[in-house]
């Protein structure tokens, strides 16, 4: 079976979207430089879209071993939010706070893979639980709230602006 028979339909499908906005959104295509940054509609959907991007290369590898991972969000989220909390309420550094953020997400697979490969947990069950838990853990980090902060080396890692 050939790559175009493979790809086919989303090119297609990709195709009719794009052209759909060039003719129906006003300046969809239109890209201008401040600062030394490119900006437009096109650069803000690339932006917006890489974390769902990262996430979903991860999902992959799970699918493709015959898995199902539900709480993959719920693990963003938590280690988000000790992220935040950590560069708030704390003097670490973001390599530390990088680290600490990394742990908690991994003891979250940890867990998971506790429940599917010692309990003998359904994954679709295991990972449902952290989902559905793990947003209310990181709603108790930030007691609720959203925590803003701003720091410039965090702020390069995520979006790639320079300090």
């Amino acid at each position: 079976m050939s790559i175009w028979h493979k790809l086919k339909w989303p090119v297609i499908a990709l195709a009719l979207a794009l052209l759909f906005n060039a003719v129906f959104t006003t300046g969809f295509f239109n890209f201008t430089i401040r600062d030394g940054r490119l900006y437009g509609s096109v650069i803000d959907i690339l932006n917006r879209a890489a974390p769902v991007m990262l996430l979903s290369l991860g999902m992959t590898l799970v699918i493709a071993t015959g898995g199902v991972d539900l709480s993959v969000g719920a693990v963003m989220a938590i280690a988000g939010a000790t992220a935040a909390l950590l560069l708030t309420k704390t003097a670490l550094g973001v390599p530390v706070v990088i680290g600490i953020s990394l742990a908690i997400a991994i003891a979250a697979g940890m867990w998971n893979g506790a429940l599917v490969g010692i309990f003998k947990v359904p994954p679709i069950v295991a990972t449902l639980i952290l989902m559905v838990s793990g947003r209310g853990i990181a709603q108790l980090i930030t007691d609720g709230q959203i925590i803003t902060f701003e720091n410039k080396s965090f702020e390069f890692i995520g979006r790639g602006l320079t300090p």
